[in-house]
């Protein structure tokens, strides 16, 4: 939903609050007759009683919200979301009061475009455990006036952030609890990236919370190794029946970031995230380094870039993310000895370009991320539901995984306009700067136009390539 559909929806309310009341309507007892439980107890997953959505319509037009908990709680979960706006989502304060009154010791959140002293109080009354509070859409005093009350009331506040200036709301407050949403607030779109990017601006003692996006159990650990302390998860949880238990047997927050998380950390260079392959030597490194490029990638198959695991070993420590290029058949394993450069951390993340399958792909997503050398732009379409929706494009030449030198034909790059485009094939100097000034790519990789001869690279147009990239991004 669009910033201005937020603050629609929250106008609507007040006027609806000013005719009928912050009840809504409802009979909320004139004081609170269920306990106060602590929010987020582990395991850290909260599910949602959720009906319907703006962006995703109709989920469960006859969901019934106790049978709903009933589920979750069943499946081990003890924090549970209630949505209780009923115009664009279908939930009601009835539906917390009966989830709340059915199982006493669930913690239970009131999610909600709260904004005004009587909500709080409300939401207290009804049983709720805890607030969600959207930094967005208060303004600084307000947000402030909102999250104390809450908390003189016992209650907890999940505190949700979308971007810089949420974040230097809530950093005032330092709230115990805060969301980040993957919903793109602009443009409907879920990014699982988005969050990634926010979270190492949360510098304050909190627990991080990931909203949304989440129907698989692989998604979910994903977003454990960003560093978030738990998930919400909505529609997903409504859907699948058993993705709940799922989630409680498998989620476990890790407690170091993965290369995903490095990633999306908040840039200094401006423009495409830059990959650098093919690194054959220490001076290549280093020069990679001192270019400021973002990935080195180390090829590990048959090429005239292979490099050994000692060779990776002995580089020690790095400023760029590491990446082993491996050409692994449908069926094949990770080869143990890239495991151990992974859990050595001599590598941060692997690029999978042979045969390996999307199955295969969900398990290791946070281990790295797939290369296509696509024929047709219909190829792609399976990798598009991979989470995160990232797969690196390189030219298709036959009996060759990659560093051919050509590039990705205008047909299937315009085929994948509507995604993250990142981009290997034939970049090099002479041409970056156009490609992305037509593509607006997220990630260049370039290899065999920087070198001498097959496994030698030229320095200087390394150099020259970065600066191509910098400079062709306004």
């Amino acid at each position: 939903m669009s910033q201005g559909i937020l603050f629609d929806i929250l106008a609507k309310r007040l006027e609806t609050m000013a005719r009928i009341g912050a009840e809504f309507g409802h009979p909320v007892p004139a004081s609170r007759q269920v306990p106060l439980v602590p929010f987020l107890r582990p395991p850290a997953v909260i599910c949602e009683i959720k009906k319907r959505s703006p962006s995703r319509g109709i989920i469960d037009a006859e969901l019934d919200p106790v049978s709903q908990a009933k589920l979750y709680v069943e499946a081990g979960v003890r924090t549970v979301s209630v949505l209780t706006e009923e115009e664009r989502f279908g939930g009601s304060l009835l539906d917390l009061m009966a989830v709340k009154n059915a199982f006493p010791q669930l913690s239970v959140l009131r999610k909600d475009f709260l904004a005004t002293e009587e909500d709080i109080l409300v939401s207290y009354r009804a049983g709720a455990d805890a607030v969600l509070l959207i930094a967005g859409l208060l303004d600084e005093k307000t947000l402030e006036a909102r999250y104390y009350q809450a908390r003189k009331l016992g209650m907890a506040v999940l505190l949700e952030v979308h971007n810089r200036d949420d974040v230097l709301k809530a950093q005032r407050l330092c709230p115990r609890f805060t969301g980040i949403n993957c919903r793109d607030l602009a443009s409907f779109r879920l990014d699982p990236t988005l969050p990634l990017r926010i979270r190492p601006r949360i510098q304050w003692n909190t627990q991080v919370i990931y909203e949304s996006g989440i129907f698989e159990p692989y998604q979910a650990q994903w977003t454990a190794l960003g560093q978030f302390h738990g998930v919400l998860v909505g529609e997903g949880a409504v859907r699948d029946k058993t993705l709940a238990p799922k989630l409680v047997q498998t989620y476990q927050p890790w407690p170091r970031p993965s290369f995903w998380a490095r990633l999306y950390s908040p840039k200094v260079n401006p423009g495409p995230l830059v990959k650098i392959c093919g690194i054959t030597s220490e001076s290549d490194l280093a020069i990679v380094e001192r270019a400021g490029a973002d990935m080195a990638g180390f090829i590990l198959a048959p090429s005239p870039r292979q490099v050994s695991p000692n060779f990776i070993r002995n580089l020690g420590g790095s400023s760029v993310i590491k990446v082993g290029v491996v050409v692994l058949e449908a069926n094949q394993e990770i080869p143990p000895e890239i495991k151990e450069l992974l859990e050595e951390g001599s590598l941060d993340a692997l690029q999978f370009h042979g045969q390996e399958t999307p199955e295969f792909i969900k398990r290791h997503a946070h281990l790295g991320y797939k290369a296509l050398r696509p024929q047709s732009a219909q190829e792609c379409v399976p990798w598009k539901e991979i989470w995160p929706p990232r797969f690196l494009v390189d030219a298709f030449v036959p009996h060759q995984a990659g560093g051919t030198g050509k590039q990705v034909s205008p047909e299937i790059l315009k085929a994948l306009h509507d995604q993250p485009l990142w981009l290997a094939g034939g970049l090099g100097v002479d041409n970056v700067a156009d490609v992305i000034r037509e593509w607006r790519p997220e990630l260049v990789d370039a290899s065999s136009k920087l070198e001498k001869e097959p496994g030698i690279k030229d320095h200087d147009k390394i150099l020259r390539f970065v600066e191509e990239v910098r400079i062709a991004f306004p």
